[in-house]
């Protein structure tokens, strides 16, 4: 299983202990993959944001941060995972493989990260790099998820009988000809999170994908206590 996971990421591993190590699921015990998972997320978030700030000189700091997002969402991460056969790879107990673990964004995304921290230890930056050039979808495949992200949280708030979300514009900033506009998504009258868009219908779909990843990580997190981890 693990040279069908290095084949799929193009990169062999010179140390499999370390890629054994990323595909462990915390049901396994003290072994497992979170601390790789947290230095992956680092990696992952300094090699997007240099890729998009390379990428886009002219965008500012909101515009860039939300490109990123969408690169580095839950959504993002668990598609890459699957694409490569990383739930299927995964070594979990029984309990947590027949409660669809090997599905779960959640367990996809933290395997995902992980992954690409071991990559990070066994090659370097540029062998990380190597990987999220070749296995990462292009921008406009990993926007598609914002383009119903409004109706993807008020489905997830309302599951339990919620309210509907609702949403404001709170600040433009810009030349008139290519204005970014600011939204922000509310919830029972308190602030969830803000977004930005080229129009005010895209500020608040990102207002919204910020949400909902503001939603999957405190799901992770109860994940991660329900594991006997530490939040």
């Amino acid at each position: 299983m693990l040279d069908q996971v290095m084949k799929a990421l193009g990169y062999t591993f010179r140390d499999e202990a370390l890629l054994r190590r990323a595909l462990t699921h915390p049901s396994m015990g003290r072994e497992d993959n979170q601390r790789l998972e947290f230095l992956g997320d680092a990696v992952l978030q300094y090699l997007m944001s240099d890729a998009l700030y390379r990428a886009h000189p002219e965008d500012r700091e909101g515009a860039l941060t939300h490109r990123r997002q969408l690169m580095v969402c839950e959504a993002a991460l668990s598609a890459v995972a699957r694409r490569l056969g990383i739930g299927e790879a995964l070594v979990m107990d029984r309990g947590e493989e027949l409660t669809g673990g090997r599905e779960k964004p959640s367990v996809l995304c933290d395997a995902m990260e992980a992954v690409l921290a071991a990559v990070y230890l066994d090659g370097g930056m540029e062998a990380a790099r190597g990987v999220v050039e070749r296995c990462w979808p292009g921008e406009k495949e990993a926007a598609r998820p914002l383009q119903d992200a409004k109706g993807a949280l008020q489905e997830a708030l309302q599951k339990d009988g919620g309210e509907t979300p609702t949403y404001e514009i709170t600040g433009q900033s810009g030349p008139p000809h290519a204005p970014m506009f600011r939204a922000t998504v509310y919830f029972r009258g308190e602030a969830m999170a803000e977004g930005e868009g080229r129009t005010k219908k895209q500020a608040e779909q990102a207002a919204a994908l910020a949400a909902l990843s503001g939603l999957s990580s405190e799901n992770r997190r109860d994940d991660r206590k329900d594991d006997g981890g530490i939040a």
